[in-house]
């Protein structure tokens, strides 16, 4: 019950620290600074949700985020939902099946990492994937760097959420959604990135990975390994020529 009122009050502040930083003067301007300062505390949770508020800011005024301001999205998501991943990856171990106080427990840490998921998967798929495919389509240009790149990042995250739910939740498709935005990604990228581009890269990275540990398909997995380091080491080979 402590525990409880204390989290309670916890959000309580947070949401009154939020809500003097966007009645200032640039309120992105504080939502960066407090999402940096909370990186710097390792208070990831806390960065998720100014960051969640930058996005909408940004969007609101047409705009999307800078490369700055992705990849501490990224960061804040990938370490919250990361803590969570390690205890479930933990806590199915064989020496704790059979354990009923223990399934509880594991209810309790899946619950908090599909929460996270579909948090970050809601700001991904109704707000920044939208309004890049605007910026795109309005043949405008996003603020330190291209919009295809920008899409691609998104997609790419969201196909990782999806595959993070997949290690936790069966039955629910989530497996397929993840395929589906890492190919989508892919095309995109194989369009307009270079192949040694480290956004591309990661990408048939993760990818594979999916292929390999949720679609359980070791061939693909390889082959689309193999493709992306081809690629990349041609691209590395004309350079040195």
């Amino acid at each position: 019950a402590g525990l409880l009122r204390t989290n309670k009050a916890h959000t309580m502040a947070l949401k009154t620290l939020i809500g003097k930083i966007k009645s200032g003067n640039d309120p992105v301007k504080g939502l960066l600074s407090m999402a940096k300062a909370s990186e710097n505390a390792e208070r990831y949770s806390d960065m998720c949700s100014f960051m969640r508020e930058l996005v909408a800011a940004k969007v609101a005024a047409g705009e999307d985020l800078t490369v700055e301001e992705r990849n501490l999205l990224s960061v804040a998501y990938k370490n919250a939902v990361g803590a969570r991943r390690a205890s479930w990856r933990t806590l199915i171990l064989d020496e704790y099946k059979g354990n009923s106080i223990i399934d509880e427990y594991k209810k309790k840490v899946s619950t908090e990492m599909k929460t996270i998921c579909m948090e970050v998967l809601k700001v991904l798929e109704d707000t920044l994937v939208p309004n890049i495919e605007k910026i795109i389509s309005a043949g405008e240009k996003s603020e330190g760097n291209t919009p295809p790149e920008a899409l691609v990042f998104y997609l790419k995250m969201a196909g990782d959420y999806y595959r993070y739910l997949s290690e936790i939740v069966v039955k629910e498709g989530y497996d397929k959604k993840a395929e589906e935005k890492y190919k989508k990604g892919t095309g995109l990228a194989e369009e307009h990135l270079l192949a040694t581009h480290p956004i591309r890269l990661g990408l048939a990275l993760n990818f594979s990975v999916c292929y390999y540990e949720i679609l359980k398909n070791p061939q693909a997995a390889c082959d689309m390994a193999k493709k992306a380091f081809d690629a990349a080491i041609s691209k590395l080979d004309v350079r040195l020529i």
